[in-house]
């Protein structure tokens, strides 16, 4: 055990006591803390006198100040920052971040994760993989679609310390091995990604209380953009509630239960009208140049379905270390968190076949209160997902505004209220306007998802670590980044072909 070290215990040499006196009163405590932590790393004797010069204790001082000085910085509301130096040798102004970090748990970070993959979206992955791809390609493009996601979020977790800098976002990860210009596109490639899967989100919440309203009032007087706008709402409450991505914490508990009603509830109803149902048509619609498209926009929603597009970002709120804890979160993301997912899209292709709509809850049937329970929680978890996904944006706008100290002060509440509400009323518009939820997660998958999570991640890597690979591991990432390269842009074509198809049968503000 080690015991503290007394302030005489320092020894300094009195010929530097007049050059350090003002200094060393005002560094008193610091200096303790700092000899106890050197003595006892050195494994001496805790009583055994340490040398410490006026050079030394002045460098300690000015750190002390400088660290000191930043925290201030943050706390009055300046965007501090810092400044790296890319492997191009350019320099890229890093901001300090104005949410909490190195916080969380694996497991917590582990439940944000599996938030994100048993979201809402589950329910149409009946409709939007398996129906394209079929019993075959859909289950082994699932499986294939988990162990690669698996491998390049591995990656990218690997790299947040790279360099010995913590990268908490992906754009200074990027910037710190290419450079600015790299800061800058992959800043663009995530946020159009986390905008577009906000808005699939919106649009799914709307479907969920329209489903609701449909149940008790089969009318048609509330149309599907009411409730879009509706959700939008609701959404925005809860992000002008909630600061930053740590403030979750029982948040995620109620997403996991709504997850599990929802799909306990939609798994229970599609087994039992399966069973009750006739013969169902597996074949994959379609004419023969039309599935082709189809299928590519199918595998840009395999990758949509597991991969985030900001693991730097929620890598950033777990405790050290780092790159271990968030291995364990990823394994239990990929294994125990994919599991409800699997059972949920399987069983609802299996019930109603090529006939699966792409949100399930629209084709199984039951008694009403079990079904409006099912979309409550649909909505509801649906909330609480967005937030995890808009959290990138909250934070850059937080930080760079000086938005810190007590959530619930007037200043903040009224910035969140302000730029949360505004963010969150054009993602709810756009919503409206285009609800074609498939093609949305084609299209994400297309544009961004495909860069960010896989090429980007396979060249980073390749970058990060040419010194340490060998030949083989080098051709293999180069294999990755082409074939994901190739794979990007069919998809995208895919999907604006999609999206192009879509409106020409439906009009904008479509109630679908």
């Amino acid at each position: 055990m080690c015991l503290q070290v007394s302030f005489d215990d320092l020894l300094i040499p009195q010929s530097q006591i007049s050059r350090c006196s003002s200094l060393f009163v005002a560094c008193r405590s610091d200096i303790l803390t700092h000899t106890t932590q050197e003595v006892c790393a050195r494994g001496q004797s805790p009583r055994t006198p340490v040398l410490m010069t006026a050079l030394q204790l002045g460098k300690m001082c000015k750190y002390k100040k400088k660290k000191k000085k930043l925290k201030m910085d943050v706390e009055d509301g300046s965007a501090a920052s810092r400044k790296i130096h890319s492997a191009d040798g350019s320099a890229v102004q890093i901001p300090e971040t104005a949410h909490q970090i190195s916080h969380d748990s694996w497991f917590q970070v582990g439940f944000v994760l599996t938030t994100g993959i048993n979201s809402a979206y589950v329910l149409g992955y009946s409709g939007t993989v398996m129906v394209p791809l079929g019993w075959i390609g859909g289950v082994v493009g699932l499986i294939l679609a988990t162990a690669i996601s698996l491998y390049a979020n591995s990656l990218v977790a690997k790299l947040h310390e790279h360099g010995g800098k913590r990268h908490i976002r992906y754009r200074d990860l990027a910037g710190f091995i290419y450079g600015r210009k790299a800061y800058k596109l992959t800043w663009g490639l995530q946020y159009v990604n986390l905008f577009m899967i906000n808005v699939g989100f919106i649009i799914l919440a709307g479907q969920a209380l329209k489903a609701v309203y449909v149940l008790f009032r089969d009318d048609h007087d509330m149309k599907l953009p009411y409730f879009i706008a509706l959700a939008g709402f609701g959404c925005a409450l809860f992000a002008v509630s909630i600061p930053h991505l740590s403030a979750l914490r029982i948040w995620l508990a109620f997403s996991t239960l709504f997850s599990l009603i929802y799909i306990v509830i939609g798994f229970a109803l599609a087994l039992k009208d399966g069973i009750e149902a006739p013969s169902r048509d597996y074949d994959i619609p379609g004419s023969r140049t039309s599935r082709i498209f189809t299928t590519i926009g199918a595998s840009a929603n395999l990758v949509f379905a597991f991969n985030t597009g900001m693991l730097p970002e929620i890598q950033a709120t777990v405790r050290q270390p780092v790159v271990k804890n968030m291995m364990k979160a990823l394994y239990f993301q990929f294994t125990a968190g994919v599991l409800p997912m699997y059972a949920i899209t399987f069983m609802g292709y299996w019930a109603y076949g090529k006939n699966t709509s792409t949100y399930l809850l629209n084709s199984v049937s039951g008694p009403v209160w079990v079904k409006t329970l099912a979309n409550i929680s649909a909505f509801l978890q649906t909330v609480i997902a967005l937030h995890i996904f808009a959290s990138p944006m909250y934070e850059y706008v937080d930080t760079r505004y000086g938005i810190t100290g007590r959530a619930l002060s007037l200043r903040n509440l009224s910035f969140r209220v302000l730029v949360r509400g505004g963010y969150l009323a054009m993602t709810t518009f756009v919503a409206a306007l285009l609800p074609f939820l498939g093609d949305f997660m084609s299209l994400t998958g297309a544009i961004s998802t495909f860069p960010l999570t896989f090429i980007l991640a396979n060249h980073m890597y390749l970058v990060a670590k040419k010194n340490k690979l060998t030949s083989l591991q080098k051709n293999w990432h180069w294999f990755n980044v082409i074939f994901f390269s190739c794979m990007s842009v069919a998809a995208a074509v895919a999907a604006f072909r999609l999206i192009v198809v879509d409106s020409k049968n439906y009009s904008v503000f479509a109630d679908l």
